[in-house]
């Protein structure tokens, strides 16, 4: 059995040569537009790093499209990091991304630390960035030392006071110079730990100088001092240099002090005596009601008295002579008695 022609079968189905051809031409160039659109998206960052010398292949760009990574931020990090000679792989980039750091401040933090000829590898550099440390600023305060007011500027306090100890006070402002210790950066304690170290270290001083006259002819003692403990162990930082930039005389705390004790004193002692009164007093009315119970004793022995010599009389026991004889004697007593005080006469 022969086979028919091609032509024939085709124009018998209804399609001709050239519609096939057609159909050819339009699904090949549907599928080169689409590859032109997908490649036109990669060719410029492509070609601007091959052009920088900083080579980015396209199966990577495509690969970090696809895993959702901003291609522009990596591939502009990479030119930036091979003009500024450091060779950081596009994969380095990609994975620190993708950790959620911050690519082009790492990368403008290790260009800045190769022009100052500050060793920072990568990995340290990223370490810090994920820390949420600003590597960038580290390495700048590492160049360029920066100041740090001590109180802090906006704090509950303007002034460090301390006493010194003949009981003047003093009140400190102090400027720490302080460079970024990037070997210590993580885990290393912040300006504000500084800050209270230096703070601790002037109360210290100032408290332990023997009258604040010494203190004002020599501020910078207070500096040496504060310098010889070692403030910046464990900090972030290199502390360069403390300064004074102020002393002021406060209050006259021991005086103040001083009264207040005399004050509490005096309370104290004036209750006690308070407490002495009232315990005269209490005694005072008890020796009273003794007395009056005493006399309530001596009126009812002297109400007996007529009894019992009304008794006497009956049985016999005193005369009336007794009796005239026992009268001229309390007379006499009377009289004496009389004589004896002071602005009274003998009654007639």
């Amino acid at each position: 059995m022969t086979t028919p022609p091609l032509a024939p079968v085709l124009a018998q189905g209804g399609l001709s040569g050239n519609s096939i051809f057609i159909v050819v031409g339009v699904i090949v160039a549907l599928f080169v537009l689409i590859f032109a659109f997908v490649i036109g998206r990669f060719l410029k960052l492509w070609i601007q790093a091959m052009v920088s010398r900083a080579p980015v292949g396209m199966l990577e760009l495509i690969g970090m499209q696809l895993r959702n990574v901003d291609l522009r931020t990596i591939v502009l990090s990479r030119i930036r990091a091979v003009k500024a000679g450091l060779d950081i792989p596009t994969n380095a980039l990609e994975t620190h991304y993708l950790a959620g750091g911050r690519v082009p401040n790492v990368v403008s933090a290790m260009v800045a630390a190769r022009g100052a000829r500050i060793d920072l590898p990568w990995g340290t550099a990223t370490s810090i960035d994920l820390a949420g440390r600003d590597i960038f600023e580290a390495v700048q305060t590492s160049v360029n030392p920066k100041v740090i007011d001590c109180p802090a500027q906006g704090g509950p306090r303007s002034t460090i006071d301390a006493v010194a100890q003949d009981g003047i006070q003093l009140r400190a402002k102090a400027r720490v110079t302080v460079r970024t210790n990037i070997a210590r950066l993580v885990g290393g304690a912040t300006e504000e730990t500084i800050i209270a170290r230096v703070g601790e270290g002037i109360v210290t001083t100032i408290g332990s100088a023997h009258s604040h006259k010494e203190v004002l002819a020599n501020p910078d003692n207070i500096s040496k001092t504060v310098m010889a403990k070692g403030l910046d162990a464990g900090s972030a930082f290199e502390i360069l240099s403390i300064d004074i930039a102020d002393v002021d005389v406060g209050e006259n705390i021991g005086a103040k002090l001083q009264a207040d004790q005399a004050e509490a004193d005096k309370r104290r002692f004036q209750a006690e005596a308070e407490k002495r009164r009232a315990l005269a007093v209490a005694s005072e009315q008890e020796m009273q009601a003794r007395v009056m119970e005493n006399r309530a004793k001596l009126v009812e022995a002297e109400a007996l008295v007529p009894a019992a010599m009304a008794e006497a009389f009956r049985g016999g026991r005193l005369g009336v002579m007794d009796y005239y004889k026992l009268r001229n004697v309390q007379a006499d007593t009377s009289m004496r008695e009389a004589v004896a005080r002071p602005g009274d006469g003998v009654k007639s």
